[in-house]
């Protein structure tokens, strides 16, 4: 896995990395999923387009991780896989696949939001790194 589940004590978040800034979004995207739903039956049968802006990486990452929960809980997509294919300083746009939820789609917990408690983006030597902690 490209992301590590971060206990907290009222939230839960998630540490994501990638070898490129769009990788890790990708990964921050699928850990998001991993917390909310179980992913294993998820079919990434249908794209839907994700995009998002924000003042910088911060703000650009907790707005594209809103649009994947507004998916999952506000148009009932359950999402399985991510592709970042335009990423600027604060514009991202992409494709995530999945299918409309069923029983089949079980919920692990409600996420309510996407926070900016302790979040931070970091370049490290050979990847980049987010953590990201979410109101539940």
């Amino acid at each position: 896995m490209s992301f590590e589940v971060l206990e907290h004590t009222a939230d839960i978040g998630f540490r994501a990395w990638g070898e490129s800034c769009e990788q890790m979004i990708e990964n921050a995207s699928a850990a998001l999923v991993f917390i909310a739903l179980e992913p294993a039956g998820i079919e990434p049968r249908e794209p839907f387009p994700i995009a998002a802006m924000g003042d910088d990486r911060e703000t650009l990452l907790v707005n594209w991780l809103s649009e994947v929960l507004y998916y999952i809980d506000g148009r009932l997509i359950a999402l399985r896989r991510f592709q970042v294919q335009r990423l600027e300083e604060t514009e991202a746009a992409g494709i995530a696949w999945g299918e409309p939820r069923s029983e089949a789609h079980h919920a692990k917990l409600i996420v309510k939001g996407v926070t900016y408690h302790q979040l931070k983006i970091e370049r490290l030597a050979d990847k980049w790194q987010c953590e990201v902690f979410l109101d539940i």
